[in-house]
């Protein structure tokens, strides 16, 4: 049993008669939101006997499982160009990196992959993604400092339609300053990557570090006003994070988890699977 179902079953075990309000505190705690925290109260409430711990796992790890559609098939490639995906997120989380890492996987799969360093206004994002690629052998297109990110991704997009690659990995808009200049932001680079496809960007992942709960919600919600969101990147899932906000996010936002980080190492990233996450994650 995994570390947040253990520390519930056992909080569940040592108490003689459950205290509701500590057992939905607990759940939201282990950041899996407000409503479906109350959701599982709700059913084990009206269960109409005394509840067990191992009632307590089971209810919670049903409605858990219930709330994520079955795992998309892996990503590949479009027939008359590169599939773009845009990879988005605030500073901190592990964007870059996992801008990286979704690169190798694709490239261990048999892919040619184009990176675009496109957060130009943090050097270090685009020097740390220089970084990767070198190390990765993934080539990656960068303009000068604070260059438009548009013009970036064009430049990068016009390279591996060129190069013939699979894909294009997009590192940008790492920035939450406010929202009206994220939305700019971001409409410029997809009306721009539109000029060579119009169907480009295929893929938007938003990436959230799994250990700062709420917090992920929030930054959900907010680009989820800039932009379509189509899945998710939980970062950090190796460390303090319990991942039940992947959970909250879905449940909320209807925005599906797709890859999961667990490490520094480029092979620490995998496509995410309900089973493993309901089972050994939480």
């Amino acid at each position: 049993m995994a570390g947040f179902f253990k520390k519930l079953f056992n909080r569940v075990t040592n108490t003689a008669d459950i205290d509701w309000d500590d057992l939905e505190a607990e759940l939201i705690a282990g950041d899996l939101g407000v409503k479906l925290s109350l959701e599982i109260v709700d059913e084990l409430r009206h269960l109409g006997r005394k509840v067990s711990a191992d009632d307590v796992i089971k209810t919670a790890r049903k409605h858990i499982a219930d709330l994520f559609p079955e795992d998309r098939p892996p990503l590949s490639p479009k027939e008359g160009g590169p599939t773009v995906i845009l990879v988005v997120g605030v500073n901190g989380v592990g964007k870059t990196t996992s801008c990286a890492k979704l690169g190798h996987l694709l490239q261990k799969q048999g892919y040619s992959v184009t990176m675009a360093a496109a957060d130009t206004f943090r050097a270090a994002a685009v020097e740390q993604l220089v970084r990767w690629g070198e190390r990765l052998n993934l080539p990656v297109i960068k303009g000068p400092l604070e260059a438009d990110p548009s013009s970036v991704c064009y430049q990068a997009h016009q390279k591996a339609i060129t190069d013939g690659s699979d894909f294009l990995l997009c590192d940008t808009a790492g920035r939450l300053h406010t929202r009206h200049n994220l939305m700019e932001e971001l409409s410029k680079i997809k009306r721009t990557l539109g000029k060579q496809d119009q169907s480009a960007p295929h893929e938007t992942l938003l990436v959230v570090d799994a250990s700062t709960g709420g917090n992920a919600l929030n930054q959900a919600k907010e680009f989820g006003k800039a932009v379509a969101l189509d899945g998710l990147i939980l970062t950090k899932m190796d460390g303090s994070g319990k991942g039940g906000i992947a959970a909250a996010i879905q449940k909320e936002l209807n925005i599906p988890a797709r890859f999961v980080g667990t490490g520094e190492e480029p092979d620490c990233f995998a496509r995410f699977e309900k089973k493993n996450y309901v089972e050994e994650v939480l």
